[in-house]
C-alpha cells in the first residue's frame, strides 16, 4: 500500500455553518424504537472487510428515516474501509483493529471523519465489495479518501436541510433522487455517499452508470448498433443505496464467509422444526 496521503487543512466556520451544525445537532438525535435484527459483529467485520469495501448502514437518526424514505431504502448511510492507512496518533495505535479508526465517512455537522468499527455494533450493516480492483487503483481509492479527512459536510444551504425535518416529504419518486444531491458545489464540501462515490469516479468504477444505444446504421443486424456505451453519472446524485443496486458490487456476507453450517445451529426450545 503506498503512503496515505495527509489529509486536507481547511477554512474557518462562518455563521451559516455554525447555524447549519445545531440544525445538524437536531437531525442527529436518534429515532426510538430502533432495534437492528442482525447487529454487527466488529470481529466478524474485521476479518471480513477489505480496504475499498463500502459498508452500508442502516442508521436510527432522524435524518436517517428521511434519506431511508427518500431512496426508498434500507440503508441510508455509507462509509469506506481503509484499514491501518488512516493517520493514527499514539494513543490510537495502540488500540485493537476494531477499535481503531478504519472506516472512512461523511458526517452531518463533523465532516469527513475516520471512525472504528465499533461504532456500527448496533446496527444492520452490508458490506458492498467492488471486483477486480488492481492494486493500483485500490491504492488511488483509499489514498483518495485518506485525502479528504476535515473535508466540511455541506452546511452552507441551510434551507437545503431545512426539508429533513418534514417526516416524509410529499414529493414525486421521480424528485426524491435531486432532493438529496444537495449542495453549494463547493469542492472543499460533502455529503454521506456522493465523497465515496467521486472516489470511484477517480479510477472509472462504474456504480449505476447511465447506459445508452450506440447509434445504429441500416444493417439491423450491425454489432456497432447493438453496443451499450456507459457513461458515468455525476458523483453528487449517487445514494447509499446505490452500491446495493450496483451490479458491479459483491455483496459480501461475514456470515457466509467462513464455512457456515446451518446443521450446527442451536435452536431455542420450541424451534427444533418438524
Amino acid at each position: 500500500m503506498t503512503a496515505a496521503l495527509k489529509p486536507l487543512s481547511f477554512g474557518r466556520d462562518t455563521l451559516l455553518d455554525r447555524l447549519g451544525r445545531r440544525i445538524a445537532d437536531r437531525l442527529q438525535s436518534q429515532t426510538s424504537g430502533y432495534e437492528p435484527y442482525t447487529p454487527s459483529d466488529p470481529e466478524t467485520l474485521a476479518r471480513t472487510l477489505r480496504p475499498g469495501d463500502i459498508l452500508l448502514v442502516e442508521g436510527n437518526q432522524k435524518v436517517s428515516a428521511v434519506i431511508k424514505y427518500l431512496t426508498q431504502s434500507t440503508w441510508s448511510h455509507a462509509a469506506l474501509f481503509v484499514g491501518d492507512e488512516t493517520p493514527l496518533t499514539l494513543d490510537q495505535a495502540a488500540l485493537t483493529s476494531i477499535e481503531r479508526p478504519q472506516l472512512i465517512e461523511v458526517n452531518l455537522g463533523e465532516g469527513c471523519v475516520a471512525v472504528p468499527l465499533t461504532k456500527y455494533r448496533t446496527y444492520n450493516t452490508r458490506i458492498c465489495r467492488p471486483v477486480g480492483l488492481t492494486p493500483e487503483d485500490r491504492n488511488t481509492l483509499v489514498s483518495f479518501m485518506v485525502s479528504r479527512l476535515g473535508l466540511k459536510y455541506d452546511l452552507k444551504n441551510i434551507t437545503d436541510m431545512l426539508r429533513y425535518f418534514m417526516p416524509a416529504p410529499p414529493v414525486p419518486v421521480r424528485w426524491r433522487r435531486r432532493m438529496l444531491a444537495f449542495g453549494s458545489g463547493d469542492p472543499t464540501r460533502a455529503i454521506c455517499s456522493t465523497v465515496i462515490a467521486e472516489a470511484f469516479e477517480r479510477i472509472r468504477y462504474p456504480i449505476l452508470p447511465e447506459i445508452t444505444r450506440a447509434p445504429g446504421h441500416a444493417a439491423a443486424t450491425s454489432t456497432y448498433s447493438r453496443e451499450e456505451i456507459l457513461h458515468i453519472r455525476h458523483y453528487s446524485l449517487y445514494t447509499p443505496r446505490d452500491f446495493d443496486l450496483s451490479p458491479y458490487f459483491e455483496i459480501v456476507k461475514p456470515t457466509l464467509e467462513y464455512g457456515f453450517d446451518y446443521k450446527r445451529l442451536e435452536w431455542a426450545p420450541g424451534r427444533e422444526g418438524p
